[in-house]
């Protein structure tokens, strides 16, 4: 997908892998100066240094730190003068945690909690006063399908995805009249080193499970994160000029209800 995007400058969270590094080089690659961010500061510097059309800083930031995002997005203005794009897309899920409600540990929904949801929360807040200062911006929001249909054995996970999407909404209401667009994507499963480790490798933790997921999806795969980066340009695309607080599912079929092929 080709959109222009000269002059724009974006910001990207949890831009050292998968879909946030997808995501950041397709930006540059039509014509945005992006910041990869990410927790991983090393992981940042990489990803930023292959970035196939070189407009492309990295820093570390932790979406958890608020002082630390002040200070990203204070350099952000310093450096490029003001900010046109945000994509929220750091977020962390449980390995081992599997468990019923019951058994799932306070310290780990916390975490979760935290990171998912009050990390969109943080980047938006500090993101906001120069998108506001300059009459406008767009803002993306990395949910995932189980903030829409909901799954067991990981309680936190589905909630902070869930409080996204309802967040996306709230924040398209309140922002609308400032000229700020804001929308959200929601990923069904997709190719990632995590994803890997659970279920897409010969050594995964859950690949038992694998087979039995997949059959919910119609079109039969996981997702790549190229294809979830090409539904988060739709939003930034500036000729995309009246679409806010919509999620999108970027989900090869899932929630359109294809669940058990073979029921």
């Amino acid at each position: 997908m080709k959109i222009d995007l000269t002059d724009r400058v974006a910001l990207v969270t949890g831009a050292a892998t998968g879909i946030g590094q997808a995501t950041a080089d397709r930006l540059a690659d039509n014509g945005a100066h992006v910041f990869y961010t990410d927790i991983n500061e090393e992981g940042a510097n990489a990803s930023a240094a292959e970035c196939p059309s070189g407009r492309a800083t990295a820093m570390g930031l932790d979406i958890t730190n608020r002082e630390q995002i002040e200070t990203v997005i204070n350099r952000i203005v310093a450096d490029r003068g003001k900010l046109d794009i945000l994509i929220n897309n750091a977020g962390v899920n449980t390995m081992k945690h599997r468990v019923n409600i019951d058994q799932f540990p306070a310290d780990e929904w916390e975490r979760i909690i935290n990171t998912d949801l009050t990390g969109v929360y943080n980047v938006s807040h500090a993101a906001l006063k120069p998108m506001i200062h300059q009459g406008g911006g767009r803002i993306v929001n990395i949910a995932s399908v189980m903030g829409v249909i909901g799954a067991r054995l990981q309680c936190a996970f589905v909630a902070a995805k869930a409080g996204i999407v309802n967040l996306t909404r709230a924040m398209a209401i309140e922002l609308a009249p400032q000229g700020i667009l804001v929308n959200c994507v929601a990923p069904g499963s997709t190719l990632t080193d995590g994803t890997k480790k659970l279920f897409y490798s010969e050594d995964s933790l859950m690949r038992e499970r694998t087979e039995r997921m997949l059959s919910h999806v119609p079109l039969g795969r996981p997702g790549t994160v190229d294809e979830i980066a090409q539904g988060i340009l739709f939003f930034v695309d500036p000729d995309n000029s009246y679409t806010t607080g919509h999620t999108l599912c970027v989900d090869g079929g899932w929630t359109a209800g294809g669940f058990a092929r073979d029921f």
